[in-house]
């Protein structure tokens, strides 16, 4: 498999960038501070313009990843909105409050999501074990699982994420995301991760999010160079 480079943005001018850039796949949300939520209508239509696939973040708030029956209808709506917008795929997560996957809740999200492709998001790292994850997974449909392997960054958790790459097999994609820059990309391929996920943000003085073009360009060239 070729090494990807999934970059998440929340700004029409960092989607944009991110393209030009040569990320190979778009996540697409609003507030990343946050840890990304449900993108906009408005930023919804410019990702129509795209030249790489964009898969829209389907989660209506900050917080846990346990659901109320209104925001799980919240969210079938939300899905069917990235359809109509001719969106490549979605990504969602959701746990039981005890803190396994919900997988009542992810196969309704599943049906309405059929024809999409489909990211489990790192509400897996929430649990024990997130290799326990990739059966699930695996068994509902995904196409990928975004991971840090539980830890605060992908780069700690590459053991785990090397589990997780095991277990998941040819059948399911495991995509590194959480602290990956340049730098992280050699360890992290060690650990067999093909697949890479960053928002290469920064802080500017005014407390904006915004790209970091130069660290976008260096992690391109970095997870380029593993094909060479």
């Amino acid at each position: 498999m070729r090494a990807t480079l999934e970059v998440c943005v929340d700004a029409p001018d960092d989607l944009f960038a991110a393209v030009a850039a040569g990320a190979d796949r778009i996540e697409l949300c609003s507030a990343l501070a946050l840890g990304g939520l449900t993108p906009s209508a408005g930023l919804i239509e410019q990702a129509r313009q795209c030249s790489v696939p964009v898969y829209a973040m389907i989660r209506p708030r900050g917080g846990s990843f346990c659901y109320s029956e209104a925001e799980i209808c919240q969210m079938e709506h939300d899905i069917a909105t990235m359809r109509a917008a001719g969106l490549a795929g979605v990504v969602f997560g959701a746990l039981t409050h005890d803190g396994p996957p919900d997988v009542a809740t992810l196969q309704r999200l599943i049906n309405a999501a059929q024809g999409l492709g489909l990211t489990l998001h790192r509400a897996v790292d929430l649990l024990s074990d997130p290799v326990t994850a990739v059966e699930p997974a695996k068994a509902l449909g995904f196409e990928r699982i975004l991971t840090s392997g539980g830890a605060p960054t992908a780069p700690e958790g590459a053991r785990t994420i090397a589990r997780m790459i095991a277990a998941a097999g040819p059948d399911i994609e495991i995509m590194a995301g959480s602290g990956v820059t340049a730098a992280s990309v050699p360890a992290l391929h060690a650990a067999g991760v093909r697949s890479f996920h960053a928002s290469c943000s920064q802080a500017d003085a005014d407390g904006t999010r915004s790209l970091n073009h130069q660290a976008l360009r260096d992690l391109r060239h970095a997870v380029t160079s593993l094909d060479q």
